[in-house]
């Protein structure tokens, strides 16, 4: 495969959003359909024609309607002052660590190597446990030269930024030194509330102050152009990568009886676990003899202790295991031991976890929002249809989370040959720095 068609694979990525159906397939391993869908306390949130996913790389379904009331533009107002007194308060405190650091980086010079030596904020140094937006810091590290104090390209990732990084910035730029920078999601007010801005702030100033701009993903692109703004800097889309060497399917997979879910990463809010939970409800009480294992760091407040407890109000304690935050090793085994990644979080930009699960032969059941459509086809995943909305977190329930394991059972063996398929064809860590090669000597001349 080329580098141009690495480059532009978002503009023929499918879909891959199915119809919510239950399963029909021959397949003996396949129960029957699912004779109630729903809790019994559970409601349901759209009682009316459920939207149709008609995908386009803006959104993959009409965007929900916004509001619009001098009350609105009153309170955002508000928030804007709050945040801009919350942030004098916060640098007033933070100064004399800034400076510290500042000083520390004085010492930064531009390397005269011609080849790209990268520098990433000393994000890497001192680190145990690598995780989220610099994960994939670690392909680079790896893959290319790389110095913290003389070096002649900067890499930032914008969900995983060193501290005080608009400061780092303006010193590389002094010394006349290329900064590149890698765009994630973006703050909105669903997931960061008034806070939106603090994210949204930093992350314009720096975008702005770019030499070149990776984007995660065509939904990064088009976050990052609604709440940071137009940027006439060049850039492209790159999809995280994945080592496919690491992350690969066992020769020998597990037998599909049970049938083991998964779900991990970094869980922000609840709901994201809760409906996995309510998922294996329901397949259990439809007679499927399956487990779940949920994996990883609960963000929001007693967060595990509020997970134990919807486990005891299900009566699932004996079909749930519960893991810890994991390393890259870690999490290579837990993809070849089970059978189907549930990805349900709402507006995902470009995880990982979704990418590693793919390599690994492991298929997808998630949201139709955010990055996801770009990565996952019908063929390695069934993806739930669900609007876009940037106000509120719409997250698939627990029914056609159930719905979409059925399917992907029913068809299990090619779905998890089709992942393997996916994940060569989009996200080659070798073709991902390769391309961050050139990226960097084009700088460079």
């Amino acid at each position: 495969m080329t580098t141009d068609s690495f480059r532009n694979s978002t503009a023929d990525a499918n879909c891959g959003v199915a119809p919510v159906l239950a399963s029909s397939s021959s397949n003996s391993l396949a129960p029957a359909r699912l004779a109630s869908s729903r809790l019994p306390s559970e409601v349901d949130p759209a009682a009316a024609t459920p939207h149709v996913c008609n995908y386009t790389l803006s959104r993959c379904v009409p965007e929900a309607p916004g509001t619009s009331s001098p009350a609105a533009s009153f309170e955002r107002s508000l928030m804007s002052l709050f945040v801009m007194i919350a942030n004098l308060v916060r640098g007033f405190f933070d100064l004399p660590e800034r400076l510290l650091i500042f000083l520390r980086r004085t010492s930064i010079y531009r390397s005269s190597c011609k080849e790209p030596v990268v520098a990433f904020g000393e994000l890497l140094d001192h680190r145990g446990l690598i995780h989220g937006g610099a994960v994939k810091l670690l392909s680079l590290r790896d893959g290319m030269s790389n110095d913290e104090k003389n070096f002649n390209i900067l890499y930032l990732v914008s969900s995983a930024q060193p501290r005080f990084a608009i400061d780092l910035v303006g010193q590389k730029r002094a010394r006349g030194i290329p900064f590149v920078w890698n765009q994630n999601g973006v703050g909105y007010p669903a997931w960061a509330g008034w806070q939106s801005e603090r994210q949204n702030g930093p992350m314009r100033w720096l975008r702005e102050r770019a030499d070149y701009i990776i984007y995660q993903s065509q939904f990064c692109r088009e976050a990052a152009e609604k709440f940071l703004g137009p940027c006439s800097t060049p850039g492209e889309i790159l999809f995280n990568p994945v080592n496919l060497k690491k992350f690969v399917p066992l020769a020998e997979r597990p037998s599909l009886k049970p049938l083991r879910l998964l779900t991990l990463g970094t869980h922000s809010y609840a709901e994201r676990v809760f409906s996995t939970l309510e998922c294996l409800k329901i397949l259990r009480m439809n007679g499927v003899e399956v487990t779940l294992t949920i994996a990883g760091k609960y963000l929001w407040p007693q967060g595990e202790a509020a997970v134990h407890q919807k486990i005891q109000e299900l009566g699932l304690a004996d079909g749930v295991t519960l893991l810890p935050p994991f390393h890259q090793e870690e999490a290579i085994r837990l993809y070849q031991s089970h059978h189907i990644l549930l990805h349900p979080k709402y507006l995902d930009p470009c995880p990982t976890v979704v990418i590693e699960a793919l390599a690994s032969g492991c298929p997808v059941v998630g949201s139709a929002s955010g990055g996801l459509p770009e990565l996952i086809s019908e063929e390695c995943g069934f993806l739930i249809p669900t609007p876009l909305c940037w106000d509120k977190m719409i997250t698939p329930t627990g029914a056609p989370l159930a719905e979409g394991v059925m399917n992907l059972f029913s068809r299990w063996e090619s779905a998890a040959t089709a992942a393997r398929a996916r994940a060569e064809l989009l996200f080659d860590e070798v073709r991902w720095v390769e391309r961050h090669r050139e990226i960097f000597q084009n700088l460079l001349r």
